[in-house]
């Protein structure tokens, strides 16, 4: 009977942070460059996906944040990650980082080697496993919007879209790969084989259907149990 009551103490202490836990709502960090920076905006992907999970009545289980800058490769993401990431306490960080990794190497010959590319993404998910936080790793989208691989950085993309493939798989995280959905969309909704105007308005950033596009996929990750 004692121990029956010193459970019932416990209990009763115990149940109400138990309950303030669950309702709190889970803070969801989306890591990236430029298309990240404008996913915060109007019609960005990250403001599109909170208006899903509205539509969808979850809005209140989520706290959305954007932590993007426009020109970052993955080791500015590294660089930044203590500030913008983990000082925020997140509870999901999504990584969407590789188009300026792989864009400048053509652009400005300032990209990211495959080998040092591998080296900071997975010294960024350390520092989340570290902390207990759930990450999803994306896969670069596109760099032109042509379906039959013609495109100047198709290549390259692949490439470091299977990088990331296997960083998941190797850490037992989760994948969301965009550029499959990105490719599969394009080859549905593109016959006349234009390299931008579709998804992007410049090749890389988002038309507002791309942002749509986004926030639904991103969104679809996130519920993914």
């Amino acid at each position: 009977m004692r121990k029956m009551y010193r459970f019932l103490q416990i209990a009763l202490i115990a149940f109400p942070f138990l309950a303030m836990k669950q309702d709190k709502p889970l803070r969801v960090i989306f890591f990236g460059d430029s298309i990240t920076q404008a996913g915060v905006g109007p019609n960005g992907y990250i403001t599109k996906a909170g208006e899903l999970l509205k539509a969808e009545g979850k809005s209140s289980q989520f706290e959305l944040m954007g932590a993007g800058i426009g020109g970052n490769k993955v080791y500015d993401l590294y660089l930044r990650m203590e500030e913008d990431v983990l000082a925020k306490k997140p509870d999901v960080v999504f990584i969407y980082v590789g188009i300026n990794d792989v864009w400048h190497k053509a652009s400005s010959g300032t990209g990211t080697d495959p080998d040092k590319y591998v080296k900071f993404y997975e010294a960024i998910i350390k520092k989340l496993k570290a902390q207990n936080i759930r990450t999803i790793l994306c896969t670069p989208t596109v760099i032109g919007e042509k379906t039959d691989n013609s495109n100047q950085q198709d290549g390259d993309l692949n490439q470091y879209s299977k990088l990331i493939r296997d960083i998941a798989a190797r850490n037992n995280l989760q994948l969301l790969d965009l550029r499959v959905a990105f490719m599969d969309y394009l080859k549905a909704n593109n016959p006349d084989n234009k390299e931008k105007g579709v998804l992007t308005t410049d090749r890389v950033h988002l038309t507002d259907g791309g942002n749509a596009f986004l926030a639904q996929k991103m969104v679809e990750a996130l519920l993914t149990k």
